[in-house]
């Protein structure tokens, strides 16, 4: 979840902020970017320096450079809440996000005047009729790279109104997250797309100067054996030279037999043999549809199941092997819910 605040001055976004870093959310604040700009610069960061250089970056590189710079910030699979929202245009850049909620907070301007006074702030206005007018300015802007803040408060999910105790403004900031979770459910991959992607990270080890190939083998959706094609241990790689063949770049289906190079789901079979593991009613997830000596191997090491990402050219008499003996044969599909 990714948790958006905007609001009024003395409101309580930063309350609220604090509330959701004690439930393990990480905190990022628009304010602390452009505070990092005037630190770099060697400025104070005043509440009118921040208003000023946040302006400016938004007339520079655009009214969502703030929200842009943020969201780089955020890691997957983490919470997060993100403060000092006050454009429409970083709202609608959050909202890229998956999972991305924004709340505005709120207090009636009598209510903020007294807690300004208690932070007792160099600068801040001394009369609530002051802290009206500069609130209003703000309000109002109509600067497309400015405050914006009415236009943003518009485009708020929630309301979040903090005009009593911090028990009252904590049970409505519990409320608001039970209905947001429950809205918000990422879809977990299929276990074919997880697999299916950890076979191709695994291809990324292949040393072969033709093709990455991997294939892992698993039972149980837990994975006994990985292997990607490549020269057998103790050879010089492939792409070291190991291989004359797929050195030389000889045409596609030539020459199998001069080729150095084991493949794959060879390497998962063997491997798994190598350190006594069964691979027996196991699924192979391969990023290539098998060829025949491997589908040989398959047959013999009592593999029940193949699922392959892309067909190799030479693969028609291999997958109709696999599927004379029984084993069923499927091509991985994304677009179908990871089933094809």
């Amino acid at each position: 979840m990714i948790i958006g605040l905007t609001g009024e001055n003395c409101a309580g976004k930063g309350t609220v902020a604090g509330y959701l870093a004690k439930k393990s959310f990480s905190m990022l604040s628009l304010s602390d970017i452009i505070r990092e700009e005037l630190a770099a610069e060697g400025k104070e960061a005043t509440r009118e320096t921040l208003i000023s250089r946040g302006n400016e970056l938004r007339r520079k590189f655009g009214p969502g450079i703030l929200a842009k710079r943020a969201a780089a910030k955020v890691k997957p699979g983490e919470n997060f809440v993100i403060d000092s929202i006050r454009n429409p245009a970083e709202a609608e850049e959050l909202r890229k996000l998956e999972c991305f909620a924004l709340l505005y907070v709120t207090a009636p301007p009598e209510v903020r005047f007294e807690r300004m006074k208690r932070r007792e702030r160099e600068g801040d206005p001394r009369t609530l009729e002051a802290f009206k007018a500069i609130e209003e300015r703000e309000l109002r802007g109509t600067d497309p790279a400015g405050q914006r803040l009415l236009e943003t408060f518009k485009l708020a999910d929630r309301r979040v109104v903090n005009d009593a105790d911090f028990q009252r403004l904590y049970d409505t900031v519990d409320r608001i997250l039970g209905e947001v979770s429950a809205k918000f459910k990422p879809a977990r991959p299929s276990w074919d797309e997880y697999f299916m992607n950890i076979a191709r990270e695994v291809a990324s080890r292949s040393n072969c100067m033709k093709r990455h190939v991997a294939a892992i083998i698993v039972k149980d959706k837990r994975i006994v054996s990985t292997g990607y094609n490549g020269t057998p241990r103790g050879v010089r790689n492939c792409n070291e030279g190991g291989c004359p063949r797929c050195n030389s770049f000889a045409d596609g289906g030539r020459n199998l037999e001069e080729c150095f190079c084991s493949h794959g789901e060879e390497n998962a079979i063997v491997q798994a043999a190598y350190h006594g593991i069964s691979v027996k009613d196991g699924t192979l997830y391969t990023t290539y549809s098998p060829c025949l000596m491997c589908s040989k191997m398959i047959i013999n090491a009592g593999i029940r199941e193949v699922v392959y990402n892309a067909e190799y050219p030479l693969a028609e008499s291999a997958l109709r092997l696999l599927k004379e003996a029984g084993i069923t044969v499927r091509r991985y599909s994304p677009g179908n819910g990871g089933r094809g």
